[in-house]
């Protein structure tokens, strides 16, 4: 999965700095990409009900170390499989005859500076509760990687040393990776200058991910 920072790390944020200030204290940091979570205006969920620095020092508190950690779509991705602690809804829907209806599709790009792509979701606005989540999945990028992403798209570096950044957060009712999206699979085919993450396309790993995302889809 690609999670480009560029906009964030040109103009930081209040929330911005104190992940970057963080950073050498601990060995897991909010990335200013996921900082987007943490804004109930963006629309982006889950929506995190808790504040940066609380968040950070929970999950380094779960955290002892790489041993916990899961192997992701790449050498420098990780899972961090974590109890739900901050009480975040579930933010994938089954899809059935009853709400295909709700289903919406449009070209979306998560950041001013890719390219949209075709994707399908529910209006979180149909479903204004939903169960909360039984675990969290914390998606790690190492610092090299992050470092390498940000030069590729020309950002600014982004000052933070912590070895690991979580680049985006899911709230999902089990403790193992769930496939991601079709369009996600393709994205990181892409070049790191494109907003991908240079990983070839994986046959086996795409029809997976069509299974899972042809019966369900998630909220925004």
């Amino acid at each position: 999965m690609r999670f480009f920072r560029a906009i964030l790390l040109n103009t930081p944020s209040a929330a911005a700095a104190l992940v970057i200030n963080s950073a050498a204290k601990m060995a897991i940091v909010v990335d200013p990409f996921c900082l987007r979570q943490f804004d109930p205006a963006s629309g982006k969920t889950p929506f995190i009900p808790m504040s940066v620095a609380e968040f950070e020092a929970k999950v380094n508190e779960l955290y002892d170390d790489d041993n916990k950690l899961t192997d992701g779509y790449a050498p420098f991705c990780k899972h961090l499989f974590v109890p739900n602690f901050a009480g975040c809804e579930s933010n994938v829907v089954a899809i059935t005859a009853e709400n295909e209806h709700l289903l919406r599709s449009g070209y979306v790009a998560r950041t001013d500076a890719e390219l949209p792509v075709l994707e399908r979701w529910f209006p979180k606005t149909e479903f204004p509760t939903t169960p909360k989540a039984k675990f969290l999945d914390l998606i790690l990028y190492s610092r090299d990687q992050i470092n390498k992403e940000n030069e590729a798209m020309g950002a600014s570096p982004n000052p933070a040393t912590a070895p690991w950044g979580i680049v985006s957060v899911k709230a999902q009712d089990v403790d193992s990776e769930l496939p991601m999206t079709p369009i996600t699979v393709m994205r990181n085919a892409l070049g790191k200058d494109q907003g991908g993450s240079g990983v070839p396309l994986d046959p086996a790993a795409y029809r997976a991910s069509v299974a899972y995302w042809k019966a369900h889809a998630p909220l925004r």
